[in-house]
This record gives C-alpha cells, structure tokens and sequence, in this order.
C-alpha cells in the first residue's frame, strides 16, 4: 500500500513533517476546478467525516480491544463519550506520528506515539481540545473545505449546491486533504479555552494542559530523547499558549508549578 506523505496537526496545528506513517491508502491526485455557493449542512459534514475515518481506519493499523493502548484510552475516556452532548467513539491508530484528530460525526482518532510521551491528565487535556474543535464546528469547516479540494468538480457539477456522492479514491483525497487542514487562530484559542474548562469542570489537573504544550515547545526546539522521532520541523506557538493556560490556573488559584517541564525518555504506554 502506498504511503502518502502528509502535514499533521497536533492540538489543531499543522506540523511540517519529513517521516509520516499514517496512510490514507492511495489517493489520486485530483485538481479542484472549483465551485460556486455549496448547500452545506450538518448532516453532510457527520456524513463525510464518517466516510474519510472509516477509509483511515481501513488504511491504519488499530490497536485491539485488550491492546495497552486502548485499555489506557478508555480509562481514561470511557465516560466523556457523551460529553456535552455530543457522542464520541475513541480509537487508536498505532503510528510513528505524534498527534491527535477529531471530526465532526465525533470520531476521535489518538495516535500511539503521542499516547507515549503524554501522562494520563496531559491525555485528557488533548482530547479535550479536541472535543472543543467539535462542539464549536469548526471540524465542519474543515471536512467541507477537504471535500471541496476532493471533489474535483467539472463546469456542470460546480453549478450544484448539494454534497455529491465521492468514490474511493476521491475519500482517500478528503481523508488526506482533513488530516491536512488547519484551524484558524481564534478557533485553536477557543479549543484551547474549551479543554480548559473540561478540565476544570471535571477536576482534572488544569496544569496538565499547561505541560501538554511545554512538551510540544521542547519538540519543536528540536530535543532529541530516546524512544521519540522528531515528526514536526516548528510549533511556534506552543510556548505562548503554555503561557496562557498559566495565567487561566493563576487567576483561578488552580496553579502547582509542575517544576521543569521534560520529554520522558521511555513510554507512557505500557
């Protein structure tokens, strides 16, 4: 099976990356002719990302019910599958990647490498990001923005203002183009502030989204630790949003200085 060389977003950020490993099986390379004022609801963005996360996970390799990895993951997330409404399922791909993904019919995706260098509460403030991205739609934006660049609409489908059927490989295109979107700022401002309050709510340790992202800051300075392949070339503003989780805990008497911040030199997961 071909292997796609992909961007990957952590937290909602794209990452540079030279060594992927997740496939998206083989997707042509089709050019969007464009399209004019497209119809699109809720239900087809449920829809479509159902469609792009069942291709990703015929094309990765999942870790099996009584896997470490996913005995850790629903510990951790067994009861936040309704959370706020929504209804979440949780899997693992079992990649070299370092990241973390969700889509808008609630389908949260936790790669194994980032399971790894992550303790249980910085976990939890991923997903909880993560589940922020959903609850405000902006996985919406992104499935139809990655459907748009798949479609390859003609000058007689672009006149159409409903959502049209994909074959595979066009899906193949859509999960990759997904995988490769990015969120705006005030979007990953307000995924972060959703993890936050999840956290707090929950009486998880806020703190731990704070050394979530100071883990992400030593990645991105190029630190080099056993067990950990370096899978992004920068994340510029993992120290500045490190920072204002700090500030959040402060103002809320939440804040017990983690002390300095490591990259753990063996798996978390074991």
């Amino acid at each position: 099976m071909k292997k796609i060389i992909i961007g990957v977003f952590l937290l909602g950020t794209i990452c540079g990356a030279n060594a992927q490993k997740i496939s998206l099986g083989k997707a042509v390379d089709v050019v969007s002719k464009g399209s004019k004022a497209l119809s699109f609801t809720n239900e087809d963005a449920i829809k479509l990302s159902k469609e792009s996360v069942d291709y990703m996970d015929k094309n990765n390799e999942i870790a099996g019910p009584k896997d470490p990895y996913t005995v850790r993951l629903n510990k951790l997330f067994g009861k936040h599958k309704t959370q706020d409404g929504l209804n979440l399922n949780y899997k693992v791909y079992k990649v070299k990647d370092i990241n973390a993904f969700a889509c808008a019919d609630g389908s949260v995706r936790v790669f194994s490498s980032l399971m790894d260098m992550m303790t249980d509460d910085e976990l939890l403030a991923v997903i909880g990001h993560e589940i922020g991205h959903v609850k405000n739609q902006d996985t919406k934006d992104a499935i139809k923005s990655a459907y748009l660049k798949a479609a390859a609409l003609d000058a007689a489908s672009s006149a159409s203002s409903t959502v049209s059927t994909l074959n595979e490989s066009q899906i193949g295109k859509m999960a990759n183009a997904f995988v490769d979107a990015s969120h705006s700022k005030k979007q990953e401002s307000e995924a972060d502030d959703y993890s936050y309050n999840f956290m707090k709510a929950n009486h998880y340790n806020v703190v731990a989204e704070y050394t979530a992202f100071k883990k992400l800051a030593l990645l991105s300075e190029g630190s080099t630790q056993s067990g950990f392949q370096k899978m992004f070339n920068s994340h510029p503003d993992s120290e500045k949003r490190a920072q204002n989780i700090k500030k959040k805990a402060e103002k809320d008497g939440l804040w017990k200085d983690p002390g300095t911040v490591t990259l753990p030199t063996t798996k978390l997961t074991k």
